[in-house]
């Protein structure tokens, strides 16, 4: 449960190794959580020095992404670990590449269940629970890469795509019931795994994400761009010709 003046005591991330994710929870222990449960394949059982010289308890549990038959026990566990849940990051995913995914639609098939199908289970959950306890947020990592799809990454935007408008209508569903999902969407985060992609106009580091979603937090925001100029920008580009937009996601 949020203290009286609203700080986070508990956190879940899904996708307990992801940067951007930890750079969240780094955030949230600054800020006064207590609680922490990092979930990750074989679990997390190196978590950062960041994490733990705050004194914080920090707990770690098994998730397989695409194991979707088992993400509605992983959200139980968590709540055996540390009780209600406060913040639940949402941060696993895949990038990949394209060309490997067009030769190999077994392996983009995948993808899309770690990058979309993954997260539909594991949110229905969360939002269950949440719901439950009547408070909580889940925070989502979209991408702007979701927001039009390019040719030169469709198996994954198009994955994005789907998770995005899957959190918005999950965020409709929680209203009224105390319970609420933040989107963010990041543009070009120089990440492990980011790095065989060229870098993109208006990259952001994992911190700077981080920022940006917990200043979202803060303030109740549905969804967040990181960086914001991110949002004008796709805004008009959602906006561009079919043809120029396809001459431009090469």
């Amino acid at each position: 449960m949020r203290d009286s003046l609203g700080g986070v005591r508990s956190v879940l991330l899904l996708g307990g190794r992801s940067e951007i994710g930890l750079a969240v929870v780094e955030r949230l222990l600054l800020e006064g959580a207590r609680e922490v449960v990092l979930a990750a394949r074989g679990g997390v059982t190196d978590p950062p020095e960041t994490l733990t010289v705050t004194g914080a308890n920090v707990h770690s549990l098994d998730f397989d992404a695409e194991a979707v038959d088992t993400h509605a026990a992983t959200v139980a566990a968590a709540v055996d670990l540390v009780g209600d849940l406060d913040v639940v990051v949402d941060a696993f995913g895949v990038l990949g590449e394209q060309s490997v995914y067009e030769a190999d639609p077994v392996e983009a098939a995948r993808a899309a269940t770690v990058n979309y199908t993954g997260h539909v289970s594991s949110g229905l959950a969360v939002a269950a629970r949440l719901r439950e306890q009547g408070h909580g947020t889940l925070m989502v990592l979209s991408s702007v890469a979701g927001v039009r799809v390019r040719r030169a990454n469709f198996v994954y935007g198009s994955a994005k795509a789907g998770l995005d408008g899957f959190a918005q209508g999950l965020a409709d569903s929680l209203y009224g019931s105390g319970a609420r999902v933040l989107v963010v969407r990041p543009g070009y985060v120089a990440t492990r795994m980011s790095a065989h992609v060229e870098p993109a106009p208006f990259p952001a580091t994992p911190g700077q994400v981080a920022d940006v979603a917990v200043r979202g937090l803060r303030r109740g925001a549905d969804t967040v761009w990181a960086p914001p100029v991110l949002r004008p920008l796709f805004t008009a580009l959602s906006l561009l010709p079919r043809p120029l937009w396809r001459r431009l996601g090469r």
